[in-house]
């Protein structure tokens, strides 16, 4: 993501702030919690590290705002995916959902699914409850498509579980490297690859 130096002139307080936290998040994404530089955030920022300080308490505080950011964003568009009905349209809408909650912003999930999170931690705490909140719509979706298949095992549930996360995982990831393409142009794609994969070979 290409992000403005925010400066400390001329703009609005609140502008600062999110222009810092857009810089901040790309690098808490990008290095993960343990290796990312407030040093590094600031100066892309243009401010001084002490600004940081009075916006945010402290580096915790810059993170924690950066992950109840991307957190929010990304449990606000699934959830309004689940109203949709039928499990595969379901599907399609939480995908789609969070493609545009992470358009320009795909590291947002990185900080979300941090594995360089220290535990325990209060870092790590936060970014749990996010992570709970989608892993519960995920579940409850994987439930819907195996009821309708007629399979109700708690091994099957977690086997297609783990498939679902790491396809969106995936699919993120390989967005992040194809930065070029649009949230319809993702949906569009994994609708065209998974009705490929559904569709039995050609003689």
């Amino acid at each position: 993501m290409t992000v403005s130096r925010a400066g400390t002139k001329g703009v609005p307080r609140e502008q600062r702030e999110q222009q810092i936290l857009d810089i901040a998040t790309a690098e808490f994404g990008a290095r993960g919690y343990t290796h990312a530089s407030l040093a590094e955030i600031a100066g892309a920022a243009g401010v001084s590290k002490p600004l940081i300080y009075t916006y945010f308490g402290s580096r915790d505080g810059l993170h924690a705002a950066c992950v109840r950011r991307a957190g929010e964003s990304l449990v606000e568009a699934v959830a309004r995916a689940q109203v949709v009905h039928g499990a595969q349209g379901k599907a399609l809408a939480t995908l789609t959902g969070i493609f545009h909650a992470l358009d320009g912003r795909t590291q947002n999930w990185r900080i979300i699914y941090d594995s360089t999170l220290p535990r325990p931690s209060a870092a790590h705490d936060l970014a749990r409850g996010y992570q709970d909140a989608l892993n519960i719509m995920g579940s409850e979706g994987v439930a819907e498509v195996l009821s309708g298949a007629g399979i109700t095992g708690a091994e099957d549930h977690s086997l297609l579980l783990t498939w679902w996360f790491s396809i969106v995982s995936s699919t993120i990831a390989w967005w992040t490297d194809h930065p070029d393409h649009t949230p319809a142009d993702m949906t569009e794609r994994c609708l065209r690859v998974f009705t490929a994969i559904r569709q039995p070979a050609r003689e």
